[in-house]
């Protein structure tokens, strides 16, 4: 999971991280203990389905501990300043065109840490997102995703 890649993120989606692994450390960590203690206390641990649960639990919350540290320790925030403005990057909010259905959408190209589909925020990793990095307006593009490839034509590129 230690990955050496630098996470460019925004302020708010670092600062979310930051409050998401306190939260995990303080209290999430706190129920799974007072969990695994009542589960303990009920007696034979070999058939106590409780307290397996409570301990994969504990398991996948110090792996998520694990990986927001390591993220946070390689984020760096963009300065949205230096970022060309004509093309698209991490930051911008870019319209699209479908060129085989004529929908229009706009996303916004994010680290993958604050990919949020429900928000149209696509992660620069994500097909579509590496599809339509480094692209300026009017340019066409063919995206090979799960579903097949799509086209589109982006419309705009904004901050």
């Amino acid at each position: 999971m230690a990955d050496e890649e630098t996470v460019y993120m925004t302020e708010e989606g670092l600062e979310e991280l930051k409050e998401e692994l306190h939260q995990l450390k303080t209290e999430e960590r706190s129920r799974i203990a007072d969990e695994i203690a009542e589960a303990r206390a009920k007696g034979d641990l070999s058939e106590n389905a409780e307290y397996d649960a409570a301990k994969e639990e504990q398991g996948k919350l110090e792996a998520r501990i694990k990986q927001i540290e390591d993220t946070i320790a390689r984020a760096r925030i963009v300065d949205e300043s230096t970022v060309d403005d004509s093309k698209a990057y991490i930051l911008s909010d870019v319209s699209v065109e479908n060129l085989d259905t004529g929908d229009e959408q706009t996303f916004t190209l994010v680290s993958e840490e604050e990919a949020n589909i429900s928000e149209n925020k696509i992660s620069v990793d994500s097909p579509i997102g590496e599809g339509l990095l480094a692209q300026e307006e009017g340019d066409e593009v063919s995206i090979d995703v799960p579903a097949g490839t799509v086209r589109f034509k982006i419309k705009d590129i904004s901050r």
